[in-house]
């Protein structure tokens, strides 16, 4: 069966994480995805992390090998696991956009092309003369998305940044870690993927179904700050109606109440308690037998913290595997606090096809996140492995009508 994206071309020049993701998404969905990198300095989620080697190889001998020979990370042996993870579903092919060879290769693929993807600072590639201003005449019907830290407008719009840093101007940072401790970052990457991947693909896929009924590309300007402002609607509608400041470690779902909080069990192992309506608490505390806890208690600060600490101890008395009989009770709502290793043998996850494998020629099964969109009739496919740098290239070029003196041509000039 055929995704709901195929037909569908994206030109994905952007790097790293916030953009490639978005474009594997697209890919899985169906979509044809060209990644564009240059030619001697690959997208660096290549070069970054710990490295998947094909099979037979010694992996500490290779490291060593590589570290004496003082190469660069690009010719450590096999391929980056979070390049893998980011990249499959497309073909990759190498352009140097700085030179006018390569930028003439983009406008054919434009052509043929329904999205530019690109994460660059604002303004970069206008300044190449390839940015919306200088595309959207000849190409009415691109829709072009670009992913930026502050978006293309603003006084931020020149400013670098990272995550951490979107997240601090949004207001999460300050409201992230425990009760009279200082805030704390997220283990994950909050802004680049909540705020740009799938920020970008919402609008994306709106844009798509916008330009079947006015046949118009248009311009998706897509700040990381923007997209992670909303994760914080609800303690926005509280402060307006309050008056107070969100506390970090105080508010009803971050550490207030005792029935939706994580405890440390017997074994330093963690359960999720988030028994957060009365009736679920209830049931929780019958099937320990402790339901008496709720006599008489008052829903003010000095009672639940009594309460928490009781909890505390509860949990305490017994092992996380000891509390496994209550993690499939239906109504208890108490679940493990799993690592990365626990949440791929999850079963729920594993039902749902969000633990895939892919089959790569060179390094064989790899294990990975699936995609989390189900279709009933167009479902998310696997059908490409995460390309080597360039692999496509000359496949591409001549898909575009180029004969092989002018690819050759084109290797001479530097410009892919």
């Amino acid at each position: 069966m055929k995704g709901p994206l195929e037909s569908v071309r994206v030109v994905d020049l952007s790097l790293l994480l916030p953009g490639p993701l978005c474009s594997m998404y697209l890919g899985d969905m169906g979509a044809e995805v060209i990644k564009v990198e240059n030619p001697r300095m690959p997208d660096l989620t290549r070069l970054m992390g710990s490295r998947i080697l094909p099979k037979g190889v010694d992996t500490a001998g290779a490291e060593e090998k590589a570290a004496a020979s003082e190469t660069q990370d690009a010719q450590r042996p096999g391929e980056s696991g979070m390049y893998l993870a980011l990249n499959r579903n497309k073909k990759a092919i190498t352009l140097n956009l700085k030179r006018q060879e390569g930028r003439d290769v983009l406008m054919r693929l434009l052509e043929k092309a329904d999205i530019l993807l690109e994460g660059f600072r604002p303004g970069t590639l206008e300044e190449m003369g390839i940015g919306y201003s200088q595309l959207k005449e000849k190409f009415p019907k691109l829709i072009y998305c670009a992913i930026s830290g502050y978006g293309a407008s603003g006084p931020y719009i020149n400013l670098a940044g990272h995550d951490g840093n979107y997240i601090s101007y949004s207001g999460i940072l300050d409201i992230t870690g425990e009760k009279n401790g200082p805030p704390v970052l997220p283990g994950f990457q909050t802004a680049d993927i909540g705020g740009g991947t799938l920020t970008a693909l919402s609008a994306i896929l709106a844009a798509l179904y916008c330009r079947e009924k006015t046949g118009k590309g248009q311009f998706l300007d897509i700040s990381m700050m923007d997209g992670v402002f909303p994760f914080l609607v609800l303690h926005a509608g509280e402060m307006f109606a309050s008056g107070k400041i969100p506390e970090r470690g105080a508010m009803t779902l971050s550490g207030e109440l005792p029935n939706y909080n994580v405890y440390r069990c017997k074994d330093g192992k963690y359960v999720m308690l988030g028994a957060l309506e009365e009736r679920f608490f209830r049931n929780f505390l019958r099937q320990i037998g402790k339901e008496n806890l709720l006599d008489g208690v008052e829903m003010k600060p000095e009672s639940l913290e009594k309460l928490k600490s009781t909890l505390t101890d509860i949990f305490l008395s017994r092992t996380r595997k000891e509390w496994e009989e209550l993690f499939s009770n239906p109504d208890a709502c108490l679940s493990p606090v799993n690592n990365l290793r626990e949440a791929f043998d999850d079963p729920q996850l594993r039902e749902r096809g969000m633990v895939v494998t892919i089959k790569h020629p060179v390094l064989g099964d790899i294990l990975t996140i699936g995609a989390p969109f189900k279709f009933s009739d167009t479902p998310c496919t696997y059908r490409l492995h995460p390309p080597s740098h360039g692999e496509h290239t000359e496949e591409v070029l001549q898909t575009l009508g180029y004969t092989a003196p002018e690819i050759s041509e084109l290797r001479k000039k530097r410009a892919v």
